[in-house]
């Protein structure tokens, strides 16, 4: 019996804790509205990221996800412009940056699919988990399946371009000069790499939009739950 009373008053205190920790705003929302909030809100801020990170010069022409020259072989970059070559170094980084932004593309669904898998309590976390918590969220359950899904479309265009033989064709000419240290890297991974990186700072932006901006809320669930956390994290602040 007085097991029993033990675990009653650990269970009731246990409920006490977790409803004390959860803001008021929030206790004030069913579980419907907060659960569609958030899929809503991921599902905007996936299909912007995409269509941003897609578009033309998505890649190419912003300086925060601009895809350069991979950096170990810095050197040969900096050989090809000293003997008048910097077209070359040109074409080749844009055809990087355009291989990212084709692989762009297919990033919304993939993304989508992950939000259709979320939980309530992944929800919820998400909501007061701090400016960045979707965006990680996203990053965790769906950063291996961009890399295999952006893999074959980046080495397509890579090819499509010449730029992998071109590649290939520099790294074995460096590679011959006497006691330079060898660069091995492979094109279509590193791209890769960096077009996922992209796409999730593409990601947090829009993150930050529609915590902050309530014209970026475009579903009635969204107005409502974002507005109460608006109103919840004023009221705590004064």
């Amino acid at each position: 019996m007085k097991k029993v009373l033990l675990y009653c008053f650990i269970a009731l205190y246990s409920l006490s804790y977790s409803q004390n920790n959860i803001p008021a705003w929030l206790q004030n929302l069913t579980q419907s509205e907060v659960g569609n909030a958030l899929k809503d809100a991921l599902k905007v801020g996936a299909t912007r990221a995409s269509e941003r990170a897609s578009a033309k010069d998505g890649f190419y022409k912003n300086p925060l996800v601009f895809i350069p020259f991979p950096e170990e072989a810095k050197i040969v970059k900096e050989q090809l412009i000293k003997i008048g070559k910097k077209d070359k170094v040109d074409s080749f980084e844009k055809s990087l940056n355009r291989a990212a932004e084709d692989a762009s593309k297919k990033a919304a669904n993939i993304f989508i699919d992950a939000i259709l898998k979320m939980t309530l309590q992944d929800a919820k976390n998400i909501l007061v988990g701090g400016d960045s918590a979707a965006t990680a969220y996203l990053r965790k359950t769906s950063s291996n399946a961009l890399y295999d899904a952006f893999l074959p479309i980046v080495q397509k265009s890579l090819e499509s371009v010449g730029a992998a033989q071109q590649w290939k064709n520099i790294t074995e000419l460096y590679n011959k000069i006497p006691l330079v240290r060898k660069v091995d890297t492979d094109l279509p991974a590193y791209t890769t790499r960096l077009a996922v990186r992209g796409i999730f700072i593409y990601l947090a932006q829009e993150e930050q939009k529609i915590r902050k901006n309530p014209t970026a809320r475009t579903t009635p669930d969204m107005q409502k739950v974002f507005g109460a956390m608006d109103k919840g994290s004023s009221s705590s602040n004064q």
